[in-house]
């Protein structure tokens, strides 16, 4: 027995660089698996992607996780945005189209597919058809070195309702935009141009991007809405998705007794105000969400917290508002502002907030 243990030991280590470099192998394989078109989405979204071994790609995720688990990655910004779903609006972007030179003060969009940039990036430069993007190529290359920044733009279907599937899907988005923008870099350095771009990923709100177009043209069918680029060429350090809600006025949140949704007197000088406010500001949106204090079951406070915002929303309503201008929300027992083991603490729940957007 005892010499057949240097054998056996022998053998082991002989063993080990091969089973090393299986496992590496596999890795690397599980990587190019992700994001196929027709696969589980569930399954890839929730794989930790090891991408350190690709030159490209491996820079850009350690982006994408530093900006959603906090941690500091090799940029000193994140190219994610991490404000979440961005309400902003179409109308406030001038399109690309109209123009043959482009204004440093001005912010433009264009209706792309980012993803595009994957295709051109493998083609000839003689052979590169840009589309709808030609006139910022032709713009980036004849203006030397203009700075330029730019923002691969997504939104979720609102038809999607699973919070889970959302999540995924914003998870799929961001990665392959990065990775997309990517691909644009390496393009301008293949081409030689000293042009300096900073790049941004970010998910807007696709009900408030169309504004009222949304309740007027047909929707998109597909979950994931590639929505296009939204950039501009200067040189300051700005904000592409400014809120129209930046800055504008606040109001105060509307009481109810307990157990009751009935907007007392008190208030209807507030609700004069506020719609007054939405009538002189048309491009401004409410949203209002009903809480309530934790006395009696939750299904109960759900449903009397969305009947306070609901009577809210029919007051403003009365007042000349609009009813796809007012967005309503409703929390029940959650949140809570005061302590629900003492009768003001209660009194203090049973609210509807007011946020313009």
């Amino acid at each position: 027995m005892k010499k057949l243990f240097p054998i056996v030991f022998l053998a082991v280590l002989m063993l080990l660089p091969a089973n090393n470099v299986q496992a590496q192998y596999r890795k690397k394989r599980a990587t190019t698996e992700i994001a196929k078109d027709g696969d589980n989405k569930r399954q890839w979204l929730g794989r930790t992607a090891d991408t350190s071994w690709h030159p490209t790609i491996g820079g850009l995720y350690e982006q994408v996780t530093s900006a959603a688990t906090g941690k500091k990655g090799k940029k000193t910004e994140p190219i994610i945005d991490p404000s979440g779903k961005r309400k902003i609006r179409e109308s406030a972007y001038d399109t690309v189209w109209k123009f043959t030179a482009f204004d440093a003060k001005t912010f433009y969009f264009i209706d792309y597919d980012y993803n595009r940039f994957r295709t051109l990036k493998w083609q000839r430069d003689k052979e590169r058809d840009w589309g709808k993007f030609d006139p910022v190529m032709d713009y980036l290359s004849t203006a030397g070195r203009i700075p330029m920044h730019l923002c691969a733009v997504f939104a979720v279907n609102p038809s999607v309702t699973d919070p889970d599937l959302r999540d995924e899907l914003v998870a799929k988005a961001q990665m392959e935009a990065v990775i997309s923008l990517d691909y644009f870099r390496d393009i301008l350095i293949e081409k030689e141009m000293k042009n300096k771009v900073s790049y941004k990923v970010a998910q807007i709100d696709w009900r408030y991007w169309k504004d009222e177009a949304y309740y007027t043209e047909p929707q998109p069918t597909e979950d994931l809405i590639r929505v296009g680029l939204i950039f501009d060429f200067s040189s300051k350090k700005i904000d592409l998705l400014p809120s129209a809600a930046k800055g504008s006025k606040s109001f105060p949140e509307i009481k109810f007794f307990p157990n009751d949704a009935t907007i007392q007197e008190s208030y209807v000088p507030e609700l004069d105000e506020l719609a007054a406010f939405l009538k002189q500001e048309k491009g401004l949106e409410v949203q209002v969400t009903g809480y309530c204090d934790n006395v009696g079951t939750e299904t109960y406070n759900t449903g009397l917290s969305r009947q306070r915002a609901v009577e809210v929303k029919k007051a403003l309503v009365l007042r000349g508002i609009d009813e796809h201008r007012i967005e309503v929300l409703y929390k029940g027992e959650e949140d809570p502002v005061g302590d629900n083991n003492t009768l003001s603490g209660r009194m203090a729940n049973n609210r509807v907030t007011i946020v313009i957007q």
